[in-house]
């Protein structure tokens, strides 16, 4: 008798079910009834394709045959060529924003999700391709500023909205490759109060929110917002003049110094002032923010660290300049200070390295160097420190408060990397524009689904939201949906009979205690039922 592969299936399949993609994708896409399959059954098998085995998008049907892919969604391989799976693409892509706040709205409504506070953030994709002939109604793959430094590649981005309940993605939007980040936000804030339906949510986003338009449109709006303010906004004088000796410390652990001792975690301080934004046009009104001043003794370390690093490098490469002066390779005062420039570029000393070049009775060039003490003091001076602003008042948030509810945003750039990781979004390659837009959104609906199930285990857990069994060493973890995926990967499934019914073949603990926190019964595979 043969054996499939079951995986993760029957729990992508449930959870696709309770959001209810295919009467979504099928009331936006309607096909005739003589089709055998609806838009909607595609889209949900490409979803689960994503989450059980993430590949390139080709030969999906000789994945449904090894998978049960046809026991668990009903759907025979045979149907699911390239050519199908391309149509239903084609079909979504313009119904995409619809379809994303249908389905986030009813993540919402179906799972109970909070959604009082929302992380907003963006991400880019290379894409291998020239893309000459490009459908000008969808995102242009463009050349960009890519996060993987692909500069040879053109691109694609997409923004992310992540619930601060669980991390759960609830919105998404794809963008032109060369799309700034900081025309984006205004365009997600509204549709993310169109599908969360409520108005006072706060929105948490890094400093590409921070621009004259985008806050005079988040108060117009009157939407709260947490973002950092830009480096280049905030002099550094400011932070000289701070003494974190009076600031107030923060009841805050990060979940990496947990198990440290007291005196080797991490310290955050916060101070608090004020921070007005002003317009090019002098028309234009100024904006009064609550600045938050955030000292971290971490941050601190690792700056330092870093600078201790590029002056000892630049001390090395100056040593080796020094002693080549006035040989055969720098014999002119013109080529060591061509040198000297390429050194404090390379090692980012320009600020703090100084040097007099002399020329003996000879002609021959020598250098001396060393760096200004009192340009380094100023810059450990404002180790640690950055700057957070925000239009909360501080009836409604205290400066400690306004900080954890920013530290949240490490939440967002999780996703990202489970994005980009388990889910396998990059590098693509598909024939049109059009289809990298909804394949975008099919992973975003497996990310979805993925957070979901994740986030379904730890409330099953319970308040501990730890689990043995899913490490080696069999210590207590919070589990995470890479994990749960992993572990239920295994899941092999022996089809029924006219005289048995299907059995699910478990070969470890942790997958019997996984499907139970799920809620699947394997005795009864009740996913098989139509």
């Amino acid at each position: 008798m043969v054996e499939r592969r079951l995986g993760a299936l029957p729990a992508s399949a449930e959870f696709l079910r309770r959001l209810d993609v295919a009467g979504i994708v099928d009331g936006l896409c309607p096909i005739r009834e003589v089709a055998h399959l609806t838009h909607g059954q595609v889209i949900e098998v490409l979803i689960a394709n994503r989450l059980s085995a993430p590949a390139p998008l080709v030969r999906v049907g000789d994945w449904a045959r090894e998978w049960a892919v046809e026991e668990v969604f009903g759907i025979a391989p045979d149907l699911l060529g390239d050519d199908r799976l391309a149509r239903a693409l084609d079909a979504i892509a313009p119904h995409l924003d619809k379809l994303v706040g249908t389905v986030g709205a009813q993540a919402v409504t179906e799972f109970g999700i909070e959604v009082s506070r929302i992380h907003w953030d963006m991400t880019s994709m290379s894409l291998f391709g020239a893309y000459e002939d490009q459908d000008e109604q969808f995102p242009q793959a463009r050349y960009g500023h890519p996060k993987d430094r692909r500069v040879d590649l053109k691109q694609i981005q997409a923004g992310l909205a992540v619930s601060g309940d669980g991390g759960i993605p609830l919105f998404h939007r794809v963008y032109d490759g060369g799309a700034g980040e900081v025309a984006q936000v205004v365009g997600a804030m509204k549709a993310l109060r169109t599908m969360a339906g409520r108005r006072d949510f706060l929105l948490v986003a890094d400093s590409k929110l921070v621009s004259h338009p985008n806050v005079t449109a988040l108060l117009e709006a009157k939407v709260a917002f947490v973002a950092p303010a830009p480096a280049s906004k905030v002099p550094h004088h400011v932070y000289v003049a701070l003494d974190p000796d009076t600031a107030t410390v923060v009841d805050y652990v990060p979940g990496r110094d947990a198990h440290k001792p007291a005196d080797q975690r991490e310290v955050y301080r916060v101070l608090e002032d004020t921070h007005t934004i002003t317009s090019r046009r002098k028309s234009d009104p100024a904006h009064t923010l609550r600045r938050i001043l955030v000292h971290s003794t971490g941050n601190a370390r690792g700056q330092q660290s870093a600078r201790a690093k590029r002056l000892a490098r630049a001390a090395e490469d100056l040593d080796k300049l020094q002693r080549g002066a006035g040989g055969r390779f720098y014999g002119t005062a013109e080529k060591i200070t061509a040198r000297i420039g390429v050194i404090a570029r390379a090692r980012r000393v320009e600020d703090c390295l100084r040097t007099t070049i002399t020329t003996d009775e000879a002609g021959r060039p020598a250098l001396e160097w060393h760096f200004d003490q009192d340009v380094l003091d100023a810059q450990a001076a404002v180790d640690g420190w950055y700057a957070l602003l925000t239009n909360l008042t501080p009836e409604q948030a205290t400066a400690e408060e306004v900080f954890l509810r920013y530290k949240g945003q490490t939440v967002v750039e999780r996703r990202y990397h489970d994005f980009k990781g388990p889910l396998a979004v990059a590098p693509v390659f598909l024939r049109h524009n059009r289809r990298i837009t909804a394949l975008i959104t099919v992973i975003c609906l497996a990310l979805l689904v993925f957070c979901l199930i994740e986030r379904q285990v730890r409330q099953a857990l319970g308040p501990e939201q730890t689990m043995r069994g899913l490490y080696p060493d069999n210590r207590a973890v919070r589990p995470t949906g890479r994990m749960i995926f992993y572990h239920l990967a295994s899941l092999m499934m022996r089809p029924g009979t006219a005289t048995s019914p299907p059995v699910v073949l478990i070969n470890r603990g942790v997958q019997a205690h996984l499907l139970e926190l799920l809620g699947i019964d394997e005795t009864r595979p009740r996913w098989l039922e139509t």
